[in-house]
């Protein structure tokens, strides 16, 4: 697999990220950013809605992972490093989180992101492709795998879901209260979902260090830059009708070969989704982090991370060039 020097802007060496202007003067609000912790080269596409970040590590087979909310790249940071030395590793930064645009008047809706994601994977030109999906990455990458079927070859999933979640009564409750004053209160004037939700949403809260933290935390910084994270809180019940449309069309995607790394102490997408999951994919292979709640690629990293690297190397089906 070749990368094509035109499918977007690399700035700066590796672990330094640069800005689009001539001047290459490193963008003073990325001060918080350690590199030693996310030690790689920042890459930008243009997207009809703004400027998308991504990087793009090592050579090979691609793989293609896409965050939920209010994660961005950096969730998958880990991964990222064990499988770069032989794969072409691609990690995605939704607009309106991480290192993208926060743009408080663009399309933010799940369905946004999934045409995004779909230019993307078209601007590269990527075939035979890993998806790796969490969270809302879920619904979003689904939408873009039944897109370009022929691109894809392999799904992974963390917690995530692809369905009405309107009768899960527990989300439903949350959900209601995200869409209301309160909910625009919570999101964007407070950073409810990254300094209440996440560590709740932790098996083991002592993983998320304050360092950890404020790397989830400092992208959104201001209520402009919490519209993307809202919009997703709101789209739980909102977008019930498009999680069903491609819930429906599952059977598209049942060739694929599916591996399932799933965080057991999850208080949202607990047991009961993986369940099913299992049975609507009973081929799927499935691994159950026990000690782990919501966000694997951060709290279990070691665990998963050769699990996905035996599931990278099985024999895949071929798969054609384009959707």
């Amino acid at each position: 697999m070749t990368r094509n020097p035109d499918d977007a802007h690399a700035f700066g060496a590796p672990g330094e990220l640069m800005t689009a202007q001539a001047s290459h003067v490193p963008t003073p609000s990325l001060v918080w950013l350690d590199r030693s912790l996310y030690p790689f080269t920042s890459r930008y596409f243009e997207s009809a809605d703004g400027r998308m970040h991504y990087i793009d590590e090592g050579t090979g087979p691609a793989i293609l992972f896409v965050h939920g909310t209010p994660t961005w790249s950096f969730l998958y940071r880990h991964l990222v490093a064990h499988l770069a030395p032989g794969h072409r590793v691609i990690a995605v930064d939704h607009l309106g989180f991480g290192l993208s645009d926060k743009s408080p008047t663009a399309p933010y809706e799940p369905q946004d992101h999934a045409r995004r994601l779909v230019a993307l994977l078209d601007r590269l030109d990527l075939s035979g492709v890993t998806l790796v999906l969490h969270d809302f990455g879920g619904p979003i990458g689904w939408s873009a795998a039944l897109a370009r079927p022929g691109r894809i070859d392999r799904l992974v999933l963390f917690n995530s879901w692809m369905w009405s979640i309107d009768d899960d009564p527990a989300i439903a409750r949350g959900a209601k209260v995200a869409g209301s004053w309160l909910g625009r209160l919570l999101y964007r004037h407070l950073n409810f979902p990254v300094k209440v939700l996440m560590p709740k949403a932790m098996g083991d809260p002592t993983v998320l260090t304050p360092e950890i933290h404020r790397h989830y935390a400092a992208p959104l910084a201001t209520p402009d830059e919490r519209m993307g994270a809202w919009a997703c809180a709101r789209a739980l019940l909102g977008a019930g009708a498009w999680y069903e449309q491609l819930w429906a069309q599952r059977s598209l995607l049942r060739g694929k070969p599916m591996l399932l790394l799933w965080g057991m102490r999850d208080p949202a997408f607990g047991p009961s989704y993986l369940e099913r999951w299992r049975r609507e994919f009973p081929e799927a292979q499935v691994h159950a982090v026990a000690t782990s709640g919501h966000f694997v690629p951060e709290e279990a990293a070691p665990e998963v991370a050769p699990l996905l690297e035996r599931f990278l190397e099985a024999p895949a089906p071929r798969t054609a060039a384009t959707g």
